[in-house]
């Protein structure tokens, strides 16, 4: 079962290089667009000279950690993003005449590869923010676990949202506004949106506990220490009643007779 997914990427690896300079063009292009915006953010800094006590750096940490994140997200929960359009086709039925979880089938049917060039973006913004800021074991190892955290939120509301396919499939656009407004979001300090929408981030989409609190550690700045290495626990949490909502609708599912 182990082997499996690793077969399936160095399939969906093989099939990106029969086009390699389309495979190269689309990477790029994905890490000229990333860098574009980050390069805007630096500009607006550059004219009003910082954001609220927040440095061009510090700001740069937060956008680095989520883009990262979300990377990884985007790169291995493509089977669920189009889930969709298989329910529709059909083809999940044979999904389920196959004897391993739904779930897990779903998850290794394909992989994406354009979000190399996201992943190297928030990298090198990373290594730019991280060489201006200072470091020790604990504050690298608050930072790893904001990119966990956050992985595993971002990819429990892309399976929450192949789960809302069972009951509509006119759920994309909502979803994104959490998926993709959420990465933009938390690109940013938490404190200066409006308190409702910090609530909002905070306990409803946890996306403040996994990129947030544990980043504000990874900062130097006054945090709890229990807040600071407790909260990216809410990213597995979230992913864990993303997976349960999902088994609820494959147990209500009744083929689509096709």
């Amino acid at each position: 079962m182990t082997i499996l997914p690793l077969r399936l990427l160095s399939a969906s690896l093989r099939s990106h290089m029969e086009d390699r300079f389309s495979f190269v063009v689309q990477i790029l292009a994905a890490l000229a667009i990333n860098g574009v915006e980050f390069l805007g953010v630096a500009a607006l800094f550059r004219s009003f000279g910082g954001l609220r006590g927040w440095s061009l750096a510090e700001v740069g940490l937060f956008y680095a950690l989520v883009n990262i994140a979300f990377s990884f997200t985007d790169l291995f929960s493509r089977g669920f993003d189009v889930f969709a359009d298989s329910l529709r086709a059909g083809s999940f039925d044979r999904v389920l005449l196959r004897p391993r979880p739904a779930a897990w089938q779903i998850a290794f049917s394909e992989f994406r590869l354009r979000p190399l060039g996201r992943l190297a973006q928030g990298a090198a913004v990373f290594a730019w923010a991280a060489s201006q800021l200072a470091w020790t074991p604990d504050r690298a190892a608050l930072a790893a676990a904001s990119v966990a955290g956050a992985f595993c939120l971002f990819y429990g509301l892309i399976v929450f949202q192949a789960t809302m396919a069972f009951w509509t499939v006119d759920s994309l656009e909502m979803m994104n506004a959490l998926t993709y407004g959420g990465v933009y979001a938390a690109g940013y300090p938490m404190d200066i949106y409006r308190p409702w929408f910090r609530r909002f981030f905070t306990g409803v989409v946890p996306l403040a506990c996994v990129c947030w609190f544990p980043v504000l550690g990874a900062l130097g700045r006054e945090v709890p220490p229990a807040l600071a290495w407790g909260a990216p626990l809410a990213g597995p949490a979230f992913l864990f009643l993303s997976l349960a909502a999902w088994r609820l609708g494959v147990r209500r599912y009744a083929s689509t007779g096709s």
